[in-house]
């Protein structure tokens, strides 16, 4: 008969610990873009936890498990001898580990093996990951648009300007944007200027009533921008020729499908010129003029909500 053998090598028992690991990776690919600074650290931290888990239990399966040795072969007795006598039952069936030996030779080489193909599919992987991600969460730098003086722009007038948030890359950065001078608060001037990106689907809007080109003016401001006013009459406000939105003269929204109102821009006056920063969203606007009181934001996309409860729905922002 085979002799039995008391000691087979075994697969770690099942466990829930891969699952989590899995999962905590997939709240950092996930938080690399909608959060970086929330999601992803949640992610990461969830999968150090259960990886510390699964190895900790890998181990402990291997640790202090034998190699099975082959049994000892006796030579069958001749005939007409008599059978040799059986071993006692107290022998140890196997010798003692070597002096330092843990893990048996299968395991380690089993280890060995899955550990360099990590290294190697580490080595391959990072970085193309990082180059696909990197760019969008590097510095990228602030573009600021110069209109040109500030007197280019009387009291209480519309103006369409035509200008560029980047110079250097281009008709892809031009961009549109209505502007009226609201006069001083507080001895500060006070600007509205509102984007032409409808807060439905992104379309550009439309001023609701006559434009002058002949009184058009052509600056060319510092760094090759390149900046053009016109002179409008919003009557009716804003409208989207797509879907047919209509925004009132501060940008609120009074019919049709968008969800909110029109973005603006943020601005400064510098040294008598007139900056246009980033955009921001907003929810309403209360007032007009310089009297407005704005519900800004965060920006967020054309088509999202960002006050009431639908805003639920959104609760993260890609980085812009």
């Amino acid at each position: 008969m085979e002799p039995e053998h008391r000691d087979q090598p075994h697969l770690p028992a099942p466990t829930l610990y891969p699952v989590g690991f899995a999962a905590g990776i997939a709240c950092v690919l996930v938080g690399l873009v909608v959060s970086p600074t929330v999601i992803a650290p949640i992610g990461g931290a969830i999968a150090v936890v259960f990886a510390f888990f699964w190895v900790r239990d890998a181990a402990a399966e291997y640790r202090g498990v034998p190699e099975p040795i082959e049994p000892e072969r006796r030579e069958a007795p001749a005939v007409g001898t008599a059978p040799a006598a059986p071993a006692d039952v107290g022998e140890a069936a196997m010798p003692e580990p070597e002096p330092g030996e843990r893990f048996p030779r299968s395991k380690f080489l089993e280890a060995s093996t899955l550990g360099l193909g990590g290294v190697i599919g580490g080595v391959v992987t990072v970085p193309v990951v990082a180059m696909a991600l990197a760019p969008g969460f590097g510095k990228q730098g602030k573009h600021y648009a110069d209109l040109g003086p500030l007197d280019n722009f009387p009291e209480g007038e519309w103006k369409i300007a035509h200008f560029f948030i980047d110079p250097k890359e281009g008709e892809v950065a031009r961009r549109t944007a209505y502007i009226r001078y609201n006069g001083t608060l507080e001895g500060k001037p006070s600007v509205t200027i509102i984007s032409n990106r409808c807060a439905h689907l992104g379309c550009p809007v439309q001023p609701n009533g006559p434009s002058f080109p002949d009184a058009t003016k052509n600056l060319n401001e510092g760094g090759g921008q390149h900046v053009t006013l016109i002179k409008m009459l919003p009557a009716g406000g804003f409208g989207c020729p797509c879907h047919g939105g209509q925004y009132d003269q501060e940008g609120n929204r009074t019919a049709g499908p968008p969800v909110r109102s029109l973005d603006r821009y943020e601005y400064s006056v510098r040294n008598g010129h007139l900056i246009l920063g980033k955009t921001y969203s907003v929810a309403h606007v209360d007032g007009t003029g310089k009297n407005a009181l704005i519900h800004k934001n965060e920006l967020a996309g054309p088509g999202q909500h960002i006050d009431g409860w639908e805003q639920i729905f959104y609760p993260l922002q890609p980085p812009h």
